[in-house]
């Protein structure tokens, strides 16, 4: 730990160890505080809380009724949570079981059919068709057209969507892209959004999702359903144990 002091409030410090535990808190926002500022500004906020802290203690803040029933329910609340994470302790899930789940359910993995394309985006179909004609002829690669006609902000990689799944585009594309021939420019193809030409630069065909990619995500499932099990058998034990009678709502 590091104890390395930051500064000192009433006689007492506050550390580097405090700083870390300051980000810890803050989770995915603490990259915003990791500058020479963002560090000063979580100080401040400490040493703001050390002050109120010196307060209270010097006030018997500790002593009223109003804090005493705070920190019980605190401490109940701390304590259920200590104990259902002891209950759920001893859940596991062995690499024998995710092994047999997933050569149990095989046709639940598989990455589905996909597409690479590029589009151009525009507000009329006589735009479309006028746009087509010069990729046609030669006039324009689709990249060119792509970025002088397309109003999609796709147009700066010359309308390149990347690859994708079905289910991922609104139906009239998706439909449009999955039939179209590699290589191959769509006719003006109409969505909410506006008129579509589409090219299909790679079609990749359906493939097993190997055991590895599946792992994790196996795991987790039987984890947390292991846990949702041990909680439940946990619950009608505690039943027994302590007798419920639940009053009408």
């Amino acid at each position: 730990m590091n104890e390395k002091i930051l500064a000192s409030v009433g006689g007492q410090p506050i550390t580097e160890a405090d700083l870390a535990a300051m980000y810890a808190a803050l989770g995915p926002r603490a990259d915003a505080y990791k500058t020479p500022e963002g560090r000063a500004a979580l100080l401040e906020e400490l040493i703001g809380r050390k002050l109120f802290l010196l307060e209270a203690q010097k006030n018997l803040f500790e002593a009223e009724p109003e804090f005493r029933e705070q920190l019980k329910r605190a401490k109940e609340q701390l304590l259920t949570e200590y104990a259902i994470r002891r209950a759920l302790s001893r859940v596991n899930v062995t690499e024998e079981e995710v092994r047999k789940f997933y050569d149990e359910n095989l046709d639940k993995f598989n990455a589905g059919e996909t597409v690479s394309a590029s589009h151009i985006l525009v507000d009329s179909e006589e735009k479309a068709k006028e746009v087509a004609e010069k990729i046609a002829s030669g006039e324009m690669t689709f990249e060119e057209a792509a970025k002088e006609y397309s109003s999609c902000p796709s147009r700066e990689a010359g309308g390149a969507l990347g690859e994708f799944g079905r289910g991922q585009m609104v139906p009239e594309f998706e439909a449009a892209a999955f039939a179209l021939e590699p290589g191959k420019v769509s006719e003006p193809v109409k969505t909410q959004f506006g008129w579509h030409l589409i090219r299909v630069g790679a079609k990749n065909a359906a493939k097993p999702i190997s055991y590895p990619e599946a792992r994790e995500t196996i795991y987790q499932k039987l984890t947390a359903e292991k846990q949702q099990a041990a909680y439940r058998s946990k619950i009608n034990q505690l039943k027994i144990m302590f007798p419920v009678d639940k009053l009408p709502l």
